[in-house]
């Protein structure tokens, strides 16, 4: 896939009367010319063959995004950073925390689990990458992965902490866990007293899956 981005200058208007639509962009053609014509309510036969004559290009009854400040979009970017250096924060304070817990025979992981692979681990795995479509895990422990899943799961451990994607196919205890309480966000997924728990790990909700 090719893109490309541009800068377009855009002149909007309403056409009230044809005849100082058209004389206007006769005396200003040079200036507009290669702006991007926007206009607002019924186009005429007359206005749409003036519009080709002039070869200037043009859009009917659209609304265009409205453009930010540099000082909004500058806000904008600090609110995120505070907001991703909260998060991240959250997130590395839970898995140290759940890290803790993993003690049956620790297997750790840094590398992409690819689509077609097939990983069975005896204990615990932590997996400092992503799982990709196609590749499955299957733990008799707990399991921590960090990035997101779109592969397969198969976890036999008292918990397991993920992001999902909608590709994923998450098994847990033998119950497949409905995907889309795990999208978009990291999850603790746990095994109380028969049931299976999904906690959210930077919400304070709590959804029963079973």
């Amino acid at each position: 896939m090719q893109n490309k981005q541009y800068s377009v200058k855009v002149f909007e208007t309403t056409i009230s009367n044809e005849q100082k639509f058209m004389d206007f962009f006769d005396n200003n053609y040079t200036l507009f010319k290669d702006h991007l014509i926007v206009i607002q309510g019924e186009l005429s036969q007359t206005i749409q063959d003036y519009l080709e004559e002039k070869n200037l290009k043009y859009l009917e009854n659209v609304v265009l995004p409205k453009g930010r400040t540099r000082k909004a979009l500058e806000e904008e970017l600090n609110a995120e950073k505070v907001s991703a250096a909260v998060s991240q924060q959250i997130v590395e304070t839970e898995l140290e925390r759940l890290s803790t817990q993993l003690q049956n025979n620790l297997t750790v992981l840094d590398e992409m689990i690819r689509s077609g692979r097939e990983l069975n681990i005896e204990g615990d795995l932590l997996l400092l990458n992503r799982v990709n479509s196609g590749a499955t895990i299957i733990t008799s422990g707990n399991l921590i992965i960090t990035k997101v899943v779109e592969g397969s799961i198969r976890c036999h451990g008292n918990f397991m902490m993920l992001t999902a994607s909608p590709k994923a196919n998450i098994v847990f205890h033998d119950v497949e866990v409905d995907n889309t309480l795990l999208e978009d966000r990291l999850n603790r997924v746990e095994l109380k007293n028969n049931e299976i728990i999904i906690t959210p790990v930077l919400k304070k909700e709590i959804n029963w899956a079973l």
